[in-house]
Formats: structure tokens, C-alpha cells, sequence
């Protein structure tokens, strides 16, 4: 596995509220979800831009 690169990242107190009630939620730590979402977004993103190459 390649390793993890940290950074630091900035929430509002609201956002952050919200996050860690839906990682809750899915039985995830904050950072895990955050990973998730943003594995998610970039899964979505792939799948966007492949389909518009194939509209091309």
C-alpha cells in the first residue's frame, strides 16, 4: 500500500459537526470518511469524464 501523505485542512466548526455525525453514521473516524467521500467524488469524476470522451 502507498503510504499516506498528511495535510492539514481546514473546516468550518459546522461542516466538521456534520462530518463527524455521518461518520458516525457509517461506523467510520472522521478522516476515514473523509477519505471515502473523496474516493467517492473521484470514482464519479472518472466515470464523468470517460463518458464524455466517449461522447466525442
Amino acid at each position: 500500500m502507498a503510504e499516506k501523505k498528511p495535510f492539514v485542512l481546514r473546516l468550518s466548526p459546522e461542516m466538521m459537526q456534520h462530518l463527524e455525525r455521518w461518520a458516525a453514521d457509517d461506523f467510520r473516524s472522521i478522516n476515514g470518511q473523509i477519505e471515502w467521500i473523496l474516493s467517492e467524488a473521484l470514482k464519479k469524476r472518472k466515470k464523468t469524464l470517460s463518458k464524455e470522451s466517449m461522447d466525442t
